[in-house]
């Protein structure tokens, strides 16, 4: 039998332990969460193009409409392993489908220099949405062009193949409650000439 200031230690402790809660994760209160804090980003995406091996990451987490964000990209050369000592510059533009054939334009981010190592670049959206940010620099007299999806706040639920299944169930929904009455109409007037 377990004795009475034991049971009495673990009921205490279990107490205790009830009235400790936590109110941010990982040592740092969510209230001071933005572009410039060491948070884990969005995307970190690494990849080769050309002569270089570039990776960029955007932060914070999760970007949100009217919060600041930022976008870093480093840039190596394959061969060394030096980086890439030039201007970067950061255009963005809607990335629908729809933006796409209707020709959306391209709006210039900034221009940046390198700085320890990396482009810095920084952002404020005045919307939720779903953008494409594209990173242009030039090398050896080659252009590089680096295009990178960025989510703003929370997806639409309905996607693009949710608005396609939609439209073509009402067009089908549609057509057959037109072809209905049209064949009903035709049955009432076969009905009165057969009387007459």
């Amino acid at each position: 039998m377990i004795p009475r200031y034991v049971a009495f230690l673990v009921i205490v402790g279990l107490y205790f332990s009830q009235l400790a809660s936590a109110h941010h994760v990982l040592g740092r209160p969510a209230y001071s969460l933005n572009e410039d804090s060491n948070t884990p980003p969005s995307m970190a995406v690494e990849t080769q193009i050309g002569q270089f091996f570039v990776t960029y990451m955007v932060f914070p987490a999760f970007p949100k409409a009217n919060q600041p964000g930022r976008l870093n990209l480093y840039a190596a050369r394959i061969d060394g392993g030096e980086a890439f000592d030039g201007e970067v510059s950061f255009f963005v533009r809607d990335a629908n489908w729809l933006g796409d054939l209707m020709g959306s334009s391209e709006e210039k981010l900034g221009t940046q220099l390198i700085d320890d190592g990396v482009y810095r670049q920084g952002f404020v959206f005045n919307k939720d949405g779903s953008y494409l940010i594209r990173a242009y620099f030039e090398a050896d007299g080659e252009p590089y062009d680096i295009d990178f999806p960025l989510q703003v706040g929370a997806e639409s639920p309905i996607g693009v193949v949710g608005a396609a299944v939609t439209l073509l169930l009402s067009i089908i929904l549609t057509a057959n409650i037109v072809q209905g009455r049209r064949i009903k109409r035709a049955k009432m007037q076969s009905g009165a000439r057969s009387r007459s």
